[in-house]
């Protein structure tokens, strides 16, 4: 499928065999029992490289796997409070909130606003206030509190310190 008369030729051990016509770099390639494999077809002349294609492909997906099973997805939970949420609710949802931070997932925020309670947006003011306090140990302020609609939002990120595991600083403790 290469189209171009002449190319840079390297070998599959990586040494460069020097600019050759496309059907000599192809007969040698033959003569190996390997495939030529156009690599930058933007230099000039187009580069080919003699290789197992099919080895070669592999070793791509297996690349590309790795690489995927090492990434993070994080997710978004949310957390919906009301403006005049009683003192053990208020605890509840945000011992969840810690809850979803320390399992490293970024949480939204919501104070939602009905009716009449729109006249006094103070008071969802006052729990998102709260609401940050408490978090400071667990999580930073992405996006700071602020009026959608109805609703005040923030969106807050847990705090990238490694986890601690118990009884780790007491044994390096007892070794020095």
């Amino acid at each position: 499928m290469i189209r171009i008369p002449e190319v840079r030729v390297i070998d599959h051990d990586g040494q460069q065999v020097g600019v050759m016509q496309t059907r000599d770099a192809l007969e040698l390639a033959m003569s190996r029992g390997l495939d030529l494999v156009e690599i930058s077809p933007t230099a000039r002349p187009p580069v080919c490289k003699v290789l197992d294609f099919g080895k070669y492909k592999y070793e791509l997906q297996k690349k590309t796997r790795v690489t995927k099973k090492k990434q993070h997805a994080i997710t978004m939970k949310e957390m919906q409070y009301r403006p005049k949420i009683d003192e053990h609710d208020y605890q509840f949802k945000t011992r969840h909130v810690i809850d979803f931070l320390k399992e490293g997932h970024k949480v939204k925020v919501l104070v939602q606003f009905r009716g009449r309670e729109m006249a006094h947006k103070e008071f969802g003011e006052r729990v998102m206030d709260r609401l940050a306090a408490d978090l400071v140990d667990y999580a930073v302020i992405e996006i700071p509190a602020r009026m959608e609609g109805s609703t005040l939002s923030m969106v807050v990120n847990p705090k990238n310190e490694p986890q601690k595991h118990k009884g780790t600083d007491d044994a390096e403790g007892e070794n020095e």
